[in-house]
């Protein structure tokens, strides 16, 4: 499965978890475990509660996704 293949949902980060994994609750009330996808660890982009993101989450799949993108506050 390819990147275009993911749904891009909107959540908020809800609690940080060990290993580099994040809760997130999206805007549809799912509860989501996500990690941050590579070009934010390249990046060093840090990501603390409360933060809106976007998350890619697979279709067949919907309880775990990648955080792709950080919102500005």
């Amino acid at each position: 499965m390819s990147k275009e293949d993911l749904l891009q949902i909107e959540g908020k980060i809800t609690d940080l978890r060990g290993g580099g994994t994040y809760a997130v609750t999206l805007d549809n009330g799912v509860n989501v475990a996500a990690r941050l996808c590579g070009k934010m660890k390249r990046f060093k982009i840090r990501i603390v509660v409360g933060d809106r993101v976007t998350v890619a989450v697979s279709p067949y799949d919907v309880s775990h996704g990648l955080i792709m993108f950080r919102h500005k506050a």
